[in-house]
């Protein structure tokens, strides 16, 4: 039997890597494992003219849940009423299809690592780094006595990577 399985197998070779070789690309791409393991560090510097015409008006510690994730994360409003959000000594695992949302703080799918079905929330933007200071431009109309935690938050895995809980400041 094991000489009839061998023949077989090398009767069919080509077919076998014809077919496994797609089936292989299509994985690698699907799972990108490389970007398990590089980490991109970014120090934006404050996108403020000057310190006087920045307000600082909400801020928290950023929690790890599925993956160790540190950091502030502080809104600032400026004179002309634009908002901005800006993650400070942040530092979290790197995944695929990170992002940075807003959601409301009570959201039961925050207390969980994997979230089942889609995080309810507002997209901030895709996170521009693992390590350092970013900042985020916020829509001026956002409700953020609704919306109060910021989340950074895997859409591939749905994986709660960290969660910060802001108050005012």
């Amino acid at each position: 039997m094991i000489n009839g399985t061998h023949s077989w197998v090398l009767r069919r070779k080509w077919v076998l890597i014809a077919i496994g070789t797609p089936i292989l690309i299509a994985t690698w791409w699907a799972f990108r494992p490389e970007k398990l393991w590089i980490n991109k560090r970014v120090d934006e510097p404050v996108p403020f003219a000057s310190a006087t015409e920045l307000q600082p008006i909400y801020t928290g510690l950023l929690q790890g849940k599925a993956h160790q994730t540190s950091g502030r994360a502080s809104i600032y409003e400026t004179a002309d009423r634009g908002k901005y959000l800006r993650l400070t000594d942040f530092a979290t695992s790197n995944g695929p299809d990170v992002h940075v949302l807003l959601a409301q703080s009570d959201d039961e799918n925050l207390k969980k690592d994997v979230v089942t079905g889609n995080l309810k929330g507002i997209e901030v933007g895709q996170l521009k780094a693992n390590q350092g200071d970013q900042n985020y431009d916020l829509p001026t109309s956002i409700d953020l006595q609704k919306y109060n935690a910021v989340v950074i938050y895997c859409e591939r895995f749905h994986a709660v990577f960290g969660v910060a809980e802001l108050e005012r400041f």
